[in-house]
């Protein structure tokens, strides 16, 4: 089971590895939008590994989706907190996270942030590295877990770096966007990658 424990853990790590790729994703971002996701991605995940995280791992993934609240106004910040709040519901109560049950989390979380954001699957988006990621875990053993995520995520970059955007700000540079990796895609990834020696 994943406990609050383990989850502030993820979280320290992920800080400390999207600290180190801000710079990287605000160049990304800045070719296709504002660029301030790294910004964004770096300070939310500060924030939450900050937060002390109760023993109810709902009310704890809760906590960090009010983390990226109260840092980010950005869109990616607000479905980033989307996120963990579609997961939040679905572990309320709980002290820990089944590891067969993460697949169902990151779907959720999809989902959520699908309706929040009204985008759709093949955007060129998060929301297709979330589909890959949700998809490629079904069956996965928990020790194989993670390294099969960040594959997941790494390829979804790759099936859409030749295809326009067609959602958020990057939808406005049609085919200038074709042949770059979406930012949100790439922040997924190096989120998920913090997650290694957790």
């Amino acid at each position: 089971m994943i406990d609050s424990s383990a989850i502030a853990k993820a979280l320290s790590g992920i800080a400390a590895h999207t600290a180190t790729a801000s710079e990287e994703l605000c160049s990304a971002d800045g070719a296709l939008g504002d660029g301030d996701l790294g910004i964004t991605v770096s300070k939310g995940f500060a924030e939450a590994a900050g937060a002390e995280l109760p023993n109810d791992v709902g009310i704890a993934l809760l906590t960090v989706a009010k983390a990226f609240q109260r840092v980010s106004s950005s869109s990616y910040g607000t479905l980033l907190a989307t996120g963990f709040m579609a997961a939040a519901k679905l572990e309320k109560g709980k002290t820990g996270i089944a590891p067969e049950d993460i697949p169902g989390l990151v779907a959720a979380a999809r989902d959520a942030m699908m309706a929040r954001g009204k985008g759709n699957l093949g955007d060129k988006s998060v929301l297709d590295s979330l589909d890959a990621v949700a998809e490629a875990l079904r069956d996965t053993p928990r020790g194989d877990m993670i390294d099969t995520a960040i594959t997941a995520a790494a390829e979804s970059i790759e099936r859409f770096r030749d295809q326009p955007s067609k959602l958020g700000r990057a939808r406005m540079f049609g085919e200038k966007s074709v042949g770059l990796a979406d930012p949100g895609q790439l922040a997924f990834l190096r989120i998920l990658e913090g997650l290694n020696g957790t």
